[in-house]
């Protein structure tokens, strides 16, 4: 196959950049966000139960992982991307490869910043209202009332909890499916081959 220009033109490797640059940037951006606001709901909840602070750290160790996601991606779309020819200049990189790889490094950190937003409002709501309820059953208690505010007697206080590690996970989880996507895309590959 003859060089092609237009195929494989000299600008077509920004766009590869371009996906390593948004994949780690919207992931550290989304994973930023998530844990400023999980952070901001743990230690408003700590000042009233500060027994549970280590056990609702769930929702920071989460958003982390976002970041840890767009850099996967870019490192993967880095090696993919082809120098130019030492001694005609051509590249081989074509601008197919090109728009999947963005699409690929769009796609991981979009659903990355998705996801860090999501676990950030939702473990602050949820975060705070552990908190409270533990602050409220301490309180009922020292009154001499027993159960939950129902009246169950073998109320189980970890209820609220459970529900909101079970949020934590699915809102997690927008990250994870734009990782897998971005995997798929950055296999797609097409080069062109260098006149002699």
């Amino acid at each position: 196959m003859d060089y092609d220009a237009y195929t494989c033109p000299q600008w077509a490797p920004i766009l590869g950049f371009g996906g390593c640059a948004f994949a780690v940037a919207l992931s550290n951006i989304g994973g930023a966000y998530g844990t400023w606001r999980a952070g901001c709901g743990i230690m408003a909840m700590g000042v009233n139960s500060p027994e549970l602070l280590m056990k609702n750290i769930i929702p920071v160790v989460m958003a982390g992982v976002l970041g840890i996601y767009g850099l996967i991606v870019s490192v993967i779309l880095n090696g993919k991307i082809q120098y130019p020819d030492e001694g005609t200049g051509q590249t081989t990189y074509s601008q197919f490869s090109g728009y999947a790889h963005l699409a690929a490094g769009l796609c991981a950190g979009f659903c990355s910043l998705a996801s860090g937003l999501a676990i950030g409002i939702s473990a602050d709501a949820g975060t705070r209202a552990v908190g409270a309820q533990s602050a409220m059953s301490a309180t009922w208690k020292k009154m001499g009332f027993t159960g939950d505010s129902g009246g169950n007697e073998n109320s189980n206080s970890d209820s609220l909890f459970v529900g909101t590690v079970l949020i934590q996970v699915f809102a997690g989880n927008l990250g994870l499916y734009g990782l897998i996507t971005a995997l798929i895309l950055s296999q797609t590959d097409h080069s062109c081959e260098v006149n002699a």
